[in-house]
């Protein structure tokens, strides 16, 4: 579990940079989700942390999220959307 999280935490300091280079960097960084790494990668609960943090993110992320080919498969999986749904966070129609 431990090397997935990884992974995972790797993926989103890639994807962060990328986001960086975009115009909405300074409010979109999948970093900030870091909390939420075991719960989707996993399937443990979310954390109160996590769902803080999903609650605390701009919606308008998780659209852009849903749609960069490095964060979608984890924003769309089913213990992502799993982890919305425990949260309380609707996921975006975008």
């Amino acid at each position: 579990m431990a090397a997935k999280a990884s992974v995972v935490m790797v993926l989103l300091v890639v994807v962060a940079s990328v986001v960086m280079e975009g115009a909405e960097a300074a409010t979109c960084t999948p970093t900030q989700l870091t909390a939420c790494a075991p719960a989707i990668v996993g399937n443990s609960p979310p954390t109160a942390a996590c769902c803080g943090k999903l609650k605390a993110h701009p919606a308008t992320c998780f659209c852009q999220y849903k749609k960069d080919p490095n964060m979608k498969k984890y924003v769309n999986s089913p213990n992502g959307k799993k982890v919305f749904a425990a949260c309380k966070v609707p996921l975006p129609k975008c």
